[in-house]
C-alpha cells in the first residue's frame, strides 16, 4: 500500500525527487567544469613561472655579454661615455619589455575560474527566484 499516495504527498516527494535529481547533475556539471578551468590555470601559472624565470637567465646572459662587447668597443675612444649610457638604457628597455610581457600574461591568469563563478552566480539567481 502506498501510504505517500493515499495521503496526498506522492506529488510532493516526485517533486522534491525531481530537484534532487537536477541538483546533482548540476553539481556534476560544476565539477567537470571546475576541473577543466583548474587544468588551464595550472598550465598558465606553470607557463609563467618557465617565462619568468627563461626571461631572466636569458637576460642577464645576453646582456651580460653585449654591454662587455659594447665597451671594449668604445674603451679608448671619446664616446665611451656615450656607449655605457647607450648600454644602460639597452638594459632598462629591455628590462621594461619583459617586465610589461609578464604583466600581461600574469593578468591573463588572474582571470582564472570565469566560467565556474558565472555559472554559479546564474545558478544562485535561479534559486532565488524559485523561493
Amino acid at each position: 500500500m502506498d501510504w505517500l499516495a493515499l495521503l496526498g504527498l506522492g506529488a510532493f516527494v516526485d517533486r522534491w525527487r525531481a530537484h534532487a535529481i537536477e541538483a546533482a547533475i548540476a553539481v556534476e556539471d560544476r565539477t567537470t567544469l571546475f576541473r577543466l578551468e583548474l587544468r588551464d590555470y595550472r598550465r598558465s601559472l606553470a607557463l609563467i613561472v618557465g617565462l619568468t624565470i627563461a626571461a631572466a637567465a636569458l637576460t642577464v646572459v645576453t646582456l651580460t655579454v653585449l654591454s662587455g662587447a659594447i665597451m671594449v668597443h668604445f674603451w679608448e675612444t671619446p664616446e665611451r661615455i656615450t656607449a655605457a649610457w647607450s648600454v644602460a638604457g639597452l638594459w632598462v628597455l629591455l628590462w621594461a619589455a619583459a617586465v610589461a610581457a609578464l604583466w600581461s600574461t600574469a593578468r591573463k591568469a588572474g582571470n582564472g575560474f570565469a566560467l565556474t563563478r558565472q555559472e554559479l552566480g546564474r545558478d544562485w539567481q535561479d534559486i532565488k527566484e524559485r523561493l
